[in-house]
């Protein structure tokens, strides 16, 4: 069913979005308490999309699930009801205890005038989000699936992206679902071939989800046959996943909140040499400490994950005298989609991974 253009709104909208603040009015979408999400109309520079997907982050998710089963809920039902009801409150999808969002899938609807981009996106183009949704204006009329592998979810509704959020094309040569879930961690592998120096040793929290193996394989990229890779895992199916990727030097099976043991693990792993860039890719609360012990003094620890405390980071570097630098991740970089894309073309065994969990 087509429906009608949405009325323009004649005053101009601010290409960061806070003409859509509800609460409190002005402010920056993302540290707003609720969002406009009213779209009988639009204001200059909008993008509006018909929702598919949404895909939520990974942290958000796990904590979802886990707060449903402890109140006796199934995941599709349990995840499905704390979607509609955050999003009904807040008009995006912005978790109140993790405080992240995720990105979605959808087709434009329309597009109001005022976008510098208007001639490289047409209505009908699908296209995916590289913004979080906690910062995104949202409706979500129903939910129709819930996917706990690949933290998914397919949904009747509607967004706006302003005039400063960066989208990419849904890609021709591969499935949505899988393009979905690599642009969802887009950001990470881009950041790792900034950082990552050949020969160099690199040890990836979390290795074995999304984020870790893209970090994984862009550490072996970047680093060459003379780098050594570790990777840590705390999941049996993915620890193994990684086993056979080949990618890693040593794989590690443990819970990234033990530091010590994780610590002992790496010191084995390198040969007491520790890590010269670690990258935290968990899902899970207190895991900084894993990242910072592993890390040499002088190195770097760089956490992805929206688990992160930079409280814990920052007062535990101290409390147990490690000079190392703390990076909060970024999930933006330059031409990310493109990188993180062209990686799946590039790696048949990354692809194939990926494909057969998310695609």
């Amino acid at each position: 069913m087509t429906l009608p253009p949405r009325a323009l709104l004649e005053q101009q909208g601010d290409s960061f979005g806070s003409h859509r603040a509800a609460e409190p009015a002005g402010a920056l979408p993302q540290p707003a308490q609720r969002l406009d999400n009213d779209f009988s109309r639009l204001f200059a520079g909008e993008m509006l999309v018909a929702v598919e997907t949404l895909n939520i982050d990974a942290a958000s998710f796990r904590q979802m699930e886990e707060d449903a089963a402890a109140h006796g809920e199934d995941a599709f039902a349990g995840v499905a009801r704390r979607v509609v009801a955050t999003v009904a409150a807040r008009g995006k999808q912005h978790n109140p205890v993790t405080g992240s969002g995720g990105m979605l899938l959808g087709r434009v609807l329309q597009l109001a005038p005022g976008r510098d981009d208007a001639s490289s996106v047409a209505v009908g183009d699908r296209v995916a989000s590289l913004i979080s949704l906690s910062l995104t204006p949202l409706r979500v009329d129903r939910i129709t699936a819930v996917r706990s592998a690949s933290a998914q979810l397919d949904i009747q509704g509607e967004a706006v992206l302003f005039a400063s959020s960066p989208f990419a094309k849904l890609p021709p040569d591969m499935p949505e679902r899988l393009a979905l879930a690599v642009l969802d961690v887009a950001g990470a592998a881009p950041q790792v071939a900034r950082l990552v120096k050949p020969g160099g040793v690199v040890v990836v929290l979390g290795a074995g989800g999304k984020s870790g193996v893209l970090c994984v394989a862009e550490a072996r990229r970047r680093g060459g046959p003379q780098a050594c890779i570790v990777g840590v895992e705390s999941f049996g199916a993915y620890a193994a996943d990684l086993e056979a990727l080949g990618l890693c030097d040593a794989v590690v099976q443990g819970d990234a909140r033990d530091p010590l043991a994780v610590y002992a693990a790496i010191s084995q792993a390198t040969g007491g040499r520790l890590a010269d860039v670690t990258f935290s890719c968990v899902n899970v609360e207190g895991a900084e400490m894993s990242a910072i012990l592993c890390t040499r003094d002088r190195g770097t620890a760089y956490f992805f994950a929206m688990s992160t405390s930079f409280t814990r980071a920052a007062l535990g570097a101290e409390g147990v005298g490690k000079d190392v630098d703390l990076m909060i991740g970024n999930g933006y970089a330059h031409h990310h989609a493109e990188h993180s894309l062209a990686m799946m073309r590039e790696l048949p065994a990354v692809r194939a991974l990926f494909e057969r969990r998310y695609g």
